[in-house]
């Protein structure tokens, strides 16, 4: 084997890869131990040294150096092994580095260009490995597209086999801080001082900083001048609002400042819980918590400490009720209830959680008494959570009872529109019925009208003629006249065959009906005086014919109508015409 060779490969395999010298020596000796146990014997006793200085390989077989020209044929024999063991060797190699570049790099700014979307999550091209930014880590709202340059932070790195997967970060509170050292200078210069940082992304951020030269103004050195340096930082993160807040070590003032832009009327600690209580007016006590609790619970995250935001009145009620129920545990006085309520704790639950030995300290109890209380609190706990439970089921029930009932009543209220329309719609086309109805009556009117006019001037000649037959027609019309006086119920048996037309038509329609009856009043003032027709026997052709004219428009004799009945009792038959024109 060259030994200059080797040292060679070595150097370049260090340079190009980037891998330590020492990890390739050891590959190429792996390889040629493996191939000498596959020559001699894997129960054989093989120890392969290489030089790092020479290059030189020495290989001793159970104790004893094996000769040089076995060496060579020994060389021939594992060269295929040895390439497969160092490309083995340099590809864990590589994997290592790649891990242990990006694991110095965590939670560090890194940029890069996506290469694929699929599903949601980007694939982004960092150079030397291909890092993923899940769906879950992207900022809500921003989508992704190919080619386009993202800024994100390591968030983790992991081994998978032979490569290394890089998990990609736009949501962790990390991402915020490195964008201030790379957009404001004196961040980066250590100037000033991000202390502390609470985001919820996509919606809201507060960064907490200070600075230790009283000169520089902290807070505007971030915002920049006309809020060109936080410009910047909003436009990247997809317009998320960042509050930027002055920090000081004494809670009193950071609490107040954390929860700006709600005045704070007063802020009290409650060290034994890590609580903090902050009084504000009734006007800023919606201002204090914001939307959907998000202001008071960013400053809650940005102090370390739990924040409780209420009205003084408030206070005070729940510091009656938690004295209240503290005074009927057993071993606990009302001054010693009142001692518990001061140090914050207002529940069962807050009671629960306290260490025996302070309780004993805070009331001089026992050990035995100590631990009474707390089971206590633990069952009334439990207790109170169980209703709260139950409450909060019959809210849900109670919202879905209600939305059942909008949605039936919108319902109902469809369904009357509805029928509104449609008894528009019925009204409507009666109406149209009615006024043709009326005007079909009105020309039939005038018609008949006419013809009666005309045959008035034919009788008198007739009746010069037909005087001495009048005391006949005289007694057959009393005749006709008592034939008319039959009982009502045989007219009614006979009109109601006649008219079923009228009762049909009064079934489709009470308006049409109407309409009719007014028709035959008006039929009845042109046609003249039912009296006059019925004295004059002679006209009985001329009221025959009115009375043929009547029936045409479905208001004959049988007509059902109380006008109808004069016109039957002065109505001629046809026998009566024929016997008259005999005689004449």
């Amino acid at each position: 084997m060259n030994s200059d060779e080797v040292l060679r490969i070595v150097d370049a395999i260090h340079r190009d890869k980037g891998i330590d010298k020492e990890i390739v020596f050891e590959g190429i000796e792996q390889a040629i131990l493996s191939a000498a146990k596959k020559h001699y014997g894997e129960e054989r006793d093989v120890v392969a040294i290489l030089d790092r200085t020479s290059g030189q390989s020495t290989v001793t077989l159970d104790g004893e150096q094996i000769p040089e020209e076995e060496m060579d044929l020994l060389g021939r024999i594992s060269a295929q092994t040895a390439k497969q063991v160092l490309i083995q060797k340099v590809r864990e190699a590589e994997r290592d580095a790649l891990y242990d570049e990006f694991e110095a790099q965590r939670h560090d700014l890194v940029n890069g260009t996506v290469t694929r979307v699929d599903h949601g999550a980007a694939i982004v091209n960092l150079g030397k490995v291909e890092a993923l930014l899940p769906k879950s880590e992207q900022v809500p709202g921003e989508m992704h597209r190919v080619n386009e340059r993202v800024r994100a932070v390591v968030l983790e790195v992991r081994k998978v086999g032979s490569r290394v997967k890089v998990i990609l970060s736009r949501t962790h509170p990390e991402l915020v801080r490195k964008l201030f050292e790379v957009e404001i200078p004196e961040v980066a210069d250590q100037i000033i001082k991000v202390q502390s940082l609470a985001r919820e992304a996509g919606y809201r951020s507060k960064v907490a900083v200070s600075c230790f030269d009283n000169a520089i103004d902290a807070v505007g050195a971030c915002v920049g001048v006309r809020g060109s340096r936080i410009r910047t930082i909003v436009d990247e993160l997809a317009g998320e609002r960042i509050d930027i807040v002055r920090w000081n070590d004494s809670l009193q003032v950071l609490i107040p400042n954390a929860l700006q832009p709600a005045e704070v009327e007063d802020v009290i600690l409650c060290p034994m819980l890590g609580r903090v209580i902050v009084l504000v007016k009734e006007d800023q006590l919606s201002l204090a918590i914001g939307k959907k609790g998000q202001n008071v619970r960013l400053a809650s995250k940005l102090v370390g400490w739990d924040i409780e935001v209420m009205t003084r009145e408030e206070l005070d009620e729940q510091l009656d009720r938690s004295v209240a129920a503290f005074s009927v545990v057993p071993h606990i006085s009302e001054e010693l209830a009142e001692v518990l309520v001061s140090q914050g704790f207002f529940s069962f639950d807050d009671l629960s959680v306290i260490e025996p030995d302070q309780l004993a300290e805070l009331g001089g109890l026992t050990e035995e008494q100590c631990d009474e209380i707390v089971a206590y609190a633990d069952v009334e706990s439990e207790r109170e959570e169980r209703e709260a439970e139950i409450k909060k089921e019959q809210a849900r029930l109670a919202r879905i009872a209600e939305a059942a009932a909008a949605a039936e009543a919108e319902a109902a209220g469809g369904d009357a529109s509805a029928a509104e329309g449609v008894a528009g719609e019925a009204q409507e086309s009666g109406a149209a019925d009615s006024g043709a109805a009326e005007g079909a009556a009105d020309a039939e009117a005038q018609e008949s009208a006419g013809e009666e006019a005309g045959g008035a001037a034919a009788t008198e000649g007739e009746a010069e003629s037909a005087s001495a037959d009048s005391v006949d027609s005289d007694a057959e019309a009393s005749g006709v006249d008592a034939d008319s006086d039959s009982p009502d119920g045989d007219r009614e048996e006979e009109s109601s065959g006649e008219n079923h037309d009228v009762d049909l038509a009064k079934e489709v329609a009470s308006d049409v009906e109407l309409a009719a009856h007014d028709v035959v009043t008006q039929e009845a003032e042109a046609v003249g005086d039912e009296e006059t027709v019925q004295s004059s026997l002679v006209d009985g052709a001329e009221v025959s014919d009115a009375r043929d004219d009547l029936d045409s428009i479905g208001m004959g004799s049988g007509s059902p109508d109380e006008g109808d009945e004069g016109v039957a009792e002065g109505a001629v038959t046809d026998d009566d015409r024929d016997r008259a024109a005999a005689e004449q």
